[in-house]
Parts: structure tokens; sequence; C-alpha cells
């Protein structure tokens, strides 16, 4: 291993480690909730956030821990089956964007899926035996909160425009609505992980059936004269860059056309979306059409950049353009050495520092890149100012 790839790695795993550390809350009932940040700005327990600190940098997270976290959540899942966006130390549970009892839309449509990603992380940790007891437990209240997310007649996730939820909780506070982009691939991803999870061949089919169904229906989602997918079908019908980039990190498996697009439209645009190596929800310039609350533009989802999708873009752009690719990890991670990690920036603009995700999404690429030699030695060229 060169040295470029120990420096950054080991500066990457220390500072997710740090931030992972700095986050921890003890609650009364003695269980060990993660919040998003080390200062204490969301003083609660977040699933999705805590999905993304368990996928890409879980090494830093013990068993029990997450084990603790996912009992944590579903015992304080609605009476209808909807799992929390949040829950707080003392046990005050949200499932919405906003002010706890003042929310911003319907119950998230992410929590679930982002609970279910948790649990199959779990898998790979536990042996068969031990984890199949916990999820055996676990699968009737997953499978409900799945059950309950409004989808339309293709099977894509749908949002009523008249009562939206609040959709993704990276874009929490936009009225996305009609046919869902984001929102479908994380239904389709934790579908999919049910589908491995589940001993029961009737649900594991009826996992797979929900899959092909998003499979067979996110071309609606794409609009050919952009050559990019939008956000929603009805408000926000606009190019949905985080999606986009997560959609081939994940393997989703769409049509070669579609991913040749997708290459091609996030390195001819590169410098509509991207500043510091962090990454804009929409291109430069644009902003969303409708939002749950007001935000300025320029500002949190409105326009400012977050290193939350930076890994999925730089991962995607390793495909197309190497030294591009390598350029985007160079520039977050001196900014994080520089700056620190913030939940997003912009030109004289950032907001919340020690945000953890930030600093863990980029590091589950970085150990995704650790043996594409080209890479790091593109990455190597860009150190030594060559």
């Amino acid at each position: 291993m060169n040295k470029c790839i120990t420096q950054t790695t080991d500066f990457l795993a220390e500072s997710s480690a740090l931030l992972l550390n700095n986050c921890k809350v003890v609650t009364p009932d003695g269980t060990t909730i993660f919040t998003p940040d080390g200062v204490s700005s969301y003083n609660a327990l977040w699933l999705r956030d805590f999905s993304y600190m368990t996928e890409y940098a879980g090494e830093s997270i013990s068993n029990a821990e997450i084990t603790g976290c996912i009992q944590f959540a579903i015992d304080h899942r609605r009476e209808d089956g909807w799992m929390p966006d949040r829950v707080y130390e003392d046990g005050v549970t949200a499932y919405a964007a906003g002010v706890v009892g003042h929310p911003i839309g319907e119950a998230n449509l992410d929590n679930t899926p982002f609970l279910v990603f948790t649990v199959h992380s779990l898998m790979a940790r536990l042996d068969a035996e031990e984890f199949q007891k916990l999820f055996d437990k676990w699968e009737p209240y997953l499978q409900k909160g799945l059950e309950i997310i409004p989808l339309d007649e293709n099977g894509l996730v749908y949002n009523d425009p008249q009562r939206p939820h609040s959709p993704y909780g990276f874009t929490d506070t936009v009225a996305k609505t009609g046919s869902l982009y984001m929102e479908s691939l994380l239904y389709w991803r934790a579908c999919l992980h049910m589908s491995e999870m589940s001993q029961s061949p009737k649900k594991k089919e009826k996992y797979l059936q929900r899959c092909h169904a998003v499979e067979a229906a996110i071309h609606l989602l794409y609009h050919p004269a952009s050559h990019a997918f939008y956000a929603a079908t009805g408000d926000c019908a606009q190019i949905d860059i985080w999606g986009m980039a997560y959609m081939l990190y994940i393997n989703f498996p769409c049509l070669e056309e579609y991913r040749n697009d997708i290459l091609h439209f996030l390195k001819a645009n590169y410098d509509k979306y991207v500043m510091h190596g962090q990454i804009r929800h929409l291109p430069d310039g644009e902003y969303w059409n409708r939002l749950l609350i007001e935000i300025l533009p320029e500002e949190y989802q409105n326009g400012a950049y977050w290193a939350t999708a930076s890994g999925w873009v730089i991962w995607c752009l390793s495909h197309i353009d190497i030294p591009l690719a390598a350029k985007t990890l160079y520039d977050v991670v001196s900014y994080f050495q520089k700056e620190g990690s913030f939940e997003c920036i912009n030109t004289d603009y950032q907001k919340l520092s020690s945000f953890v995700v930030s600093t863990t999404n980029v590091f589950g690429c970085v150990k995704r890149l650790k043996n594409d030699q080209a890479f790091w030695d593109a990455y190597e060229k860009i150190e030594i100012g060559e």
C-alpha cells in the first residue's frame, strides 16, 4: 500500500472514529445512541444517519451498540407500524422532519428503509444463528414498516401533492411529489435486503417482486432531453444529482444507456454541482420548486454543498474520469483537514461542525476504492503537484 493511500485512509478512519465517539449519548435505559453530530445540535438517534455510520464506518461501532440502536428504534415505532425519523435520549419520538409536535409533512418515507439497511449491515457481522434469532424477532416490524409506504400503480414510492410526506431525510424540507426517484431507490434496496435476510421463500419472493417492479418502472423518472433522472414526476421534477450517483453506487440494475448517461452527466456538469469536493442536490443556479418550509437559496437543502454524497460521486467518476475522481477526493479531504467536517457548506457559509456522516460516507468510498491502483496513482500525482 503506497503512502498516499495509507495517509488518506488513516485520516478518514481516525476522523470517523473520533466523530463517532463524540456523538454517543447513553439513554436512561442504558442504550448507547449515536447522534448526527458531536456538538449536540441534533440530539437524537436519526435512523438514516446511523445507517450511514454503520455501513460506511461500522468498525468503530460495536455489535451490541448496533443491536441496541435497532431495538431502540423498533421499540419506538408508531402504532400503525411506521418507524421513527428519530428518537431522543428521553424516548420522545418524531416520525417526520421538523420540530417535535410540529412536523413539516407526513412521516418521512425513508425511515424503515434505512433501518433495514442497518439490520443488513449487522447480518454481515454476526454468525448466522445469532443474527437469525434477532431478525426473526424484528422482521414483522420491518415488513410492516415497508408495507405502509405509499406506492404508485407501478410500484414506485409515491408522494401525494395534497398531503406530502417528508421524503428522503437529506431532502426532508423538499416537497417532492408524484412518483419519487431517490425514495424508490431506497425502497428497492430495502426490499432486496429483506429478500436476502428472510428465511421464508414466500416472503423472499414478495420482496423480490417489489424490487422487480421498481426496476421496470424507474424509467418513468428519466428525462431524455436532459439525459438525466428527475427527483419526482410532480412537484420538483428536477435533475437529482444525489439520486443518480446513489443509483450507481448501490448497483441498481439499470440499463447501460442510463448508466452511461449518469456517468457522462456527472463528468460534463462537474463544475455545476461540486464545491471543495462536496455535492449540491441540484445543478448550480437551480432551487427546489416546492419546499415544505422556507429555505433560503444557496443554503442547507436548497443550494448548499454536502459531503454526504461525495463518496457516491467519487466512485461514479472513477468509472469515467479517474483524475477527476481523485481530485474530488483530494479536495474534500483537504477541506476536512483545514476546516472540519460540516453538515453542508457554500461560499462564506458553513452549517454545523462535527457532522459525522460527511466524513464516514467519504471513508466508505475510500475503502471501496482501496485496491484501485489507477485511482491512487492519479491521487498521488495531485498530492505531489504533478
